[in-house]
């Protein structure tokens, strides 16, 4: 399973259950992490819009998806 690293920048929508499922938000910070046999595992920190909180919120990759980019985007792994 391959998946992609979005940037910095990205505009992103919340997909995974919970009480932020459908916001949308721009990616503040990644971070990864990976093994020499593994693909890199990553979370982003996310400034979310229409959040009852104000502070970024940490989320794994498969819990968002991208809806538009305002740098190019890394290719997939």
């Amino acid at each position: 399973m391959t998946h992609q690293l979005f940037p910095v920048g990205s505009r992103i929508r919340v997909n995974s259950y919970g009480p932020f499922r459908g916001l949308r938000g721009t990616v503040r910070t990644v971070d990864t992490i990976s093994a020499d046999f593994e693909e890199p595992f990553c979370f982003y920190q996310i400034v979310l819009e229409g959040a009852y909180i104000q502070e970024p919120i940490w989320f794994e990759y498969d819990e968002v998806e991208l809806v538009a980019s305002s740098s190019t985007i890394s290719p997939t792994f």
